[in-house]
């Protein structure tokens, strides 16, 4: 059986070596075309899957149009059984439905749950406790062809976005080779997507990771996790700095990066009754930075103002100090 393979960032490489590993014959790699980018945007960037696939001695297309004739002609020249994507951009139907035995996709999350490019963002933001992958044949619309199979994977109560990816990342090929192996010996059931349950998870922009404070404590801290470490959720620096007994911190420090923004990679929890003003800084000056909100507290324990370092939270407020 011959595999075309599709993919492009880290999250990938994991399904391409996995299959390689078991002999299967991937006879063309298709990824993202090279970049300029590094200091001085200078530096020809490539993808994560095209320098595994370099490695490997595999054969690499990297079209800028998936509908270029000759990249169809080329695509199509591989003589591909199947074609496994993973991590990769939409296809037109000229490319998915050129294999005999089709295009099989993997999936972020438990299908029909979370169609859409962000789907580990989304689960984490919305507090979902359990997640997964799932494989399924492309058909016309984006995330919505028949199943083949779905693996699940806890989410924990401070785990990040970045931290359920790596774990997905090799559930994730287990599954894609399960699948391969399923396909070639003829063992796969298809089942329908119940679009009843279906729900979505769209891109994410930088304007969609600003917090709001005026949310509760769970919803908050959801929302950072979610969005740790990329691309990190923001607030603009607007409120003074104030010690717990409401008396102002004096830092010359604090007030020069009023309007800048502070992205928050990491906080804790804390419900608690008060008549504070929403979004208030409070600190002791040391070791402790925190955000009110309706019910509670949410403490800031890693954080970065644009254009500076990441930081602890005693870091920070070292730096702080007039």
């Amino acid at each position: 059986m011959r595999i075309i393979f599709m993919g492009t960032p880290d999250f990938a490489v994991p399904s391409l070596q996995i299959l390689l590993d078991n002999g299967y014959e991937v006879a063309a790699v298709v990824t993202a075309t090279d970049k300029l980018g590094g200091r001085g945007g200078k530096q020809l960037l490539e993808s994560a899957v095209k320098k595994f696939a370099v490695s490997r001695g595999l054969p690499v297309l990297q079209p800028e149009k998936l509908r270029d004739p000759a990249f169809l002609d080329a695509l199509r020249n591989c003589n591909a059984d199947l074609q496994v994507v993973v991590a990769f951009r939409m296809l037109p139907e000229a490319v998915w439905a050129m294999p005999k035995i089709g295009t099989f996709n993997l999936h972020g999350s438990l299908l029909p749950k979370y169609r859409g490019a962000a789907p580990i963002n989304w689960a984490i933001i919305n507090g979902e406790r359990e997640t997964g992958v799932t494989t399924f044949f492309l058909q016309h619309e984006i995330d919505t062809g028949d199943l083949l199979f779905q693996a699940r994977l806890p989410i924990g109560e401070e785990d990040t976005a970045g931290e359920v990816h790596d774990r997905m990342m090799l559930l994730g090929a287990d599954l894609v080779l399960k699948t391969v192996q399923a396909i070639e010996q003829g063992g796969v059931a298809k089942q329908k997507q119940d679009d009843s349950l279906a729900c979505h998870a769209p891109k994410i922009f930088h304007e969609t990771c600003e917090i709001d404070f005026t949310k509760t404590v769970a919803e908050v801290h959801n929302f950072v996790r979610g969005l740790s470490p990329y691309p990190g959720a923001w607030k603009v620096v607007a409120t003074s700095l104030t010690l717990a007994d409401g008396t102002p911190w004096q830092s010359a420090n604090w007030e020069a990066v009023q309007g800048i923004e502070l992205k928050v990679f990491k906080t804790q929890k804390e419900l608690a009754t008060h008549d504070l003003p929403i979004g208030q800084f409070i600190t002791d000056g040391k070791k402790t930075l925190k955000m009110t909100v309706a019910d509670g507290f949410v403490h800031l324990l890693e954080l970065q103002l644009q254009g500076r370092k990441r930081l602890s939270t005693v870091d920070f407020l070292n730096g702080m100090k007039s």
